[in-house]
């Protein structure tokens, strides 16, 4: 696994000058075609074996009346 600020030699696979994209390798010993004649195809995308992640936002506010909802309510001339 390759951390931030490691040092490795790579090798440049593809350059997607459209897309501002480059493909590198840190295999050095194998030819650029010979990638996806390995794996198949390269048509499946890897496993990923993370437990899925929890969706993140705020939590429901209860139905009492707060500070905010009050000044609103005030504003529209609508006091509950």
């Amino acid at each position: 696994m390759v951390k931030a600020g490691d040092i490795v030699k790579v090798k440049v696979l593809e350059v997607d000058l459209q897309r501002k994209r480059i493909a590198l390798t840190m295999r050095l010993d194998e030819q650029p075609g010979e990638t996806n004649a390995r794996r198949g195809g390269g048509n499946e995308r890897p496993q990923n074996n993370r437990p899925a992640a929890k969706p993140r936002g705020r939590e429901a506010q209860p139905a009492g009346n707060s500070a905010m909802m009050d000044a609103l309510a005030a504003a529209m001339g609508k006091k509950r």
